[in-house]
């Protein structure tokens, strides 16, 4: 019952952990190459949501890695427990921030027209859709964590 895709210590559970990671890091750098982004809040916060993500989710990738060399499950019901709340709480705040910084990036391109930062409007609509595929993952991962709590 318990041996199912995304479950920790599994190869699934581990390439959605890495892919978590990739773009997490991706909307940090994205965002972190523009120049004029420390000028608007949402923005900022998208690096500091995005940069816990990165470290839940490579913490993690390297817990299911370290299962996966020893061929052990992590289902012990209190190690599941911690990672439905971190799950939860990482999605929570990158729906937010993926959200917030969503309505900055359409603001300024279909409310005003045009966005007059020039090349760094890319940087901040890259940043923006990294962004909310990192949730869509974690959201996925956060699921299967409570799927697998309630089993335990």
């Amino acid at each position: 019952m318990l041996d199912f895709a995304g479950t920790p210590g599994t190869l699934t559970g581990l390439v959605l952990r890495l892919l978590q990671c990739a773009f997490a890091a991706g909307a940090v750098a994205s965002m972190a190459t523009s120049v004029g982004f420390y000028n608007f809040t949402a923005f900022c916060y998208v690096i500091a949501s995005m940069g816990l993500q990165l470290t839940w989710s490579f913490m993690l990738a390297l817990l299911d890695a370290y299962a996966l060399l020893r061929k052990k499950m992590l289902h012990n019901p209190i190690l599941v427990s911690l990672f439905v709340v971190g799950d939860w709480v990482t999605a929570t705040l990158s729906l937010a921030a993926a959200s917030a910084s969503g309505g900055v990036a359409v603001l300024f391109f279909s409310d005003l027209g045009r966005c007059s930062f020039g090349n760094e409007c890319r940087n901040f609509q890259i940043s923006v859709v990294l962004a909310f595929l990192s949730w869509i993952t974690i959201a996925i991962s956060s699921l299967i964590m409570l799927w697998i709590l309630a089993a335990v």
